[in-house]
This record gives C-alpha cells, structure tokens and sequence, in this order.
C-alpha cells in the first residue's frame, strides 16, 4: 500500500501524457499551467479537509494523490516544451540540468520539512501547506508574458495530433532509444521512493523526520550532480553517463539492502541522487534536440508515458516483492535489473547531442541538383512519373490522386 502511493502518483502520465502533449503542441502552454496548477489545489485542499476531518482512508488518498497525478500529467509537457521557446537550441542542455537541478533542491528541502511538520502539527497540517505551495508557481505564470510564435500552419485536430505524435515517434530511432532505456530507468529508480518509508521504519528504526533527511540526501546528491553535469558530459559520452549511474544505482542497491545505519543510508543515498538526475537530464534534452518543435510536445510526454509508466509498474512490482521477500530482497532484485539495464547500452546505445538529426529516420541526404537553381530562379514544378506493372496501375492511378489532394 506505501509503495502505490508512487504508482498512483506516476500513473496518470502513462495514461493521459500524449493527449497533454497534444494540447501542448496546439494551445497557449501557459493557460494550460495554470489550468493543471489550479486542478492540483483544488485537490490538495480537499485532500487537506479529509485528513482534518479524520475522513481519509488510504483508498481515498490513493485516489486523491492520482487526481493529483492528473494535473502534473496535464501540466510536465508545456513546461518542458516551453525551455525550447524560450532558449536557443545550444542552451537547452544547460537549462534541462537547471530545471532539475532547482527541482532536487526542494527535493532535499521539501521532504525534511514535511518530515518536520507531520512529526509536530500532525499530516492535515502538512497538506494544508503543500496547498499553499502552489501559489508561487501560480502567480510566477500570472507574471511570465510569453511571446507566442506565429502560426503557419492551422491547428491539427486532436485525434490526428495525438496519432502523428505517436507515428513520428515510432519512426525515430533516436526517441525509441531513449524511450526503451528511460522505462527501464523508471522501474528501477522508482524503488528508491517507493520502499525509502519501509526503509527508515524498519531497517534503520526511524520516524518520519528521519524519513525527510534521507530522503534530503538523496536530493542533495541531485543537486551535486546537476552541478557537475557539464564536466562530466566533457569527459564521458551520453552512453557512459547512462551506464554509469544504472552501475551506480545497483551498488548503491547492494550496500544499502545490508546497512541498518542512518548515517550510511543517507551517504549511499547521495550517488543514487546525482546517478537520477544526470540520466533524466540526458534523457531529456536528447529528446527536445531529437525532435522539431511542432511535435516535441508529444516527443516529451510520450517520453513521460514511457518513464512514468515504468514508474507505475515499478512502484506496485517492488511492492509485491517486498512483501514477500522483505525490503532487503526486493533492492537485491532491483539490483541485478540495474546491472540488465546497463548492459542494454551495447544494443540500445543513445546518441551523442552533436550526431542528432531532426529528420526521423536519420537517412535524409540532400539531393545533388543537375541545374544551376538559385534562390532568383523562378517557380519550379515537381513531377512525378509513376512506373507499375498493368494490373497495379488503376490501384496506383488511385493512391497518387490521393496523395496529390493530400499534399
């Protein structure tokens, strides 16, 4: 039941992140911010009252903390996308590290604190403040006056939206590489969140402020890495970093299955979180650079619906798995998946950022013109001369009008 709580977090992504990314794609990214922000309040308050009113039950927080799950479904794919309106293309690498760089930092605030407030005011309390949480983000939103593109194209529907995200998708080695990889990533890492609370009670006999501070750690350790992302991006390929923190991730994944210490849990836990953000960030702005920016909304949220969805199978599989071979056996599991994970490199290698190529196949050469064309040469017409054999050439005849009217 602990570890479900990531599984109802995480699941929505897996469930809805294309059409979020579709809406990301043909609406205002900011309205839909601030739509998902006000869902997520909304929610938070109700799930604040029931906690006072001594109402909740953990099926009602499952339920509530997925609605919430919803909303940050919603909202990831327009504030991802929106880093590519914002900045050159040679600076994006840097701002995804920032993004989650600032992310981490509350990451190894946030749950100290919550760990703190429900110790001395009780949980109501702790989601009361997470309500209010929201309103910086809401009224940074109000302020952001972002300059829109224009439009040359018409707004797609949503249905065929959604169906050219998932065919370009499809036909880009690139993205498949990262999507392959990222799931694998997002079923292993999700161990750290879903068992860290059966962690602190159990192994180490801790509350929940020792839950916090390990869990701080862990953002700390993020933190660290997203510092040190460039230089370590100057010496290792894109490859390497990704192996290196799936080989990480595991010995940390062995050593802490034996420790009962809480100084030692909170120093393994430091590698693991600068191992999460270096592979998250990679993944991440490979995708953006992998993708032109009329589609790179949904590039990303079906990146998202792969990790997340890895994620939520991870979350209630690590679950299952601690109940019946204890925490200790379910990290000694996760860490051989790890080391599968790593060795997936060999075949699913992802690409460095100065080799990507926007066009999806990675096949297109430029044509080697026989005339002199320049830019003042005049219209052009294009033919095209169709050879088939007889009883194909109606059937033929039939697709070029269609394509012709399509085009």
């Amino acid at each position: 039941m602990v570890a479900l709580v990531q599984s109802s977090t995480t699941l929505p992504y897996m469930i809805f992140s294309l059409a979020a990314g579709a809406l990301a794609d043909n609406f205002d990214r900011r309205r839909i911010m601030l739509t998902a922000q006000l869902l997520m309040v909304c929610v938070s308050a109700f799930l604040a009252f029931l906690t006072y009113a001594g109402e909740m039950t953990p099926w009602t927080l499952l339920g509530l903390t997925f609605l919430i799950g919803c909303g940050w479904a919603l909202h990831d794919p327009s504030w991802q996308a929106s880093m590519g309106d914002i900045l050159p293309r040679e600076h994006l690498p840097s701002a995804v590290a920032l993004n989650g760089m600032s992310y981490n930092l509350m990451r190894s605030i946030g749950p100290a604190i919550g760990g703190i407030i429900v110790a001395t005011a009780g949980a109501a309390f702790a989601f009361l403040f997470n309500v209010f949480c929201y309103f910086a983000l809401i009224a940074a939103l109000l302020r952001w006056k972002a300059v829109r593109a224009r439009q040359a194209l018409p707004r797609e529907a949503f249905g065929s939206a959604m169906a050219a995200g998932f065919r370009y998708v499809l036909l880009s080695p690139n993205l498949l590489k990262v999507m392959c990889r990222s799931f694998v990533f997002g079923l292993t890492v999700v161990v750290i969140l879903a068992l860290l609370p059966l962690v602190a009670r159990e192994q180490v006999k801790g509350t929940a402020v020792i839950y916090g501070v390990t869990l701080g750690f862990f953002g700390l350790g993020a933190i660290c890495g997203a510092l040190l992302i460039g230089r370590v991006r100057e010496v290792l390929s894109n490859e390497w970093v990704i192996r290196g923190a799936f080989f990480i991730l595991a010995i940390s994944c062995f050593f802490r299955a034996w420790s009962e210490h809480v100084g030692l849990s909170c120093l393994l836990f430091m590698p693991a979180g600068a191992a999460w953000i270096q592979s998250f960030s990679l993944f991440n702005v490979t995708v953006q650079l992998s993708a032109p920016r009329w589609v790179v909304g949904r590039a990303l949220s079906l990146y998202q619906t792969a990790t997340y969805g890895g994620m939520a199978a991870g979350s209630w599989l690590w679950g299952e798995l601690a109940d019946v071979q204890g925490v200790s056996g379910a990290l000694l599991v996760r860490q051989l998946v790890l080391v599968i994970g790593g060795l997936m490199g060999i075949l699913l290698r992802q690409p460095d950022f100065e080799t990507l190529n926007l066009d999806p196949t990675n096949k297109f050469t430029e044509p080697t013109l026989q005339l002199d064309l320049r830019p003042r040469s005049g219209p052009i017409m294009v033919m095209v001369r169709l050879s088939c054999r007889s009883e194909r050439s109606r059937l033929a005849h039939n697709n070029y009008l269609n394509f012709s009217t399509n085009f």
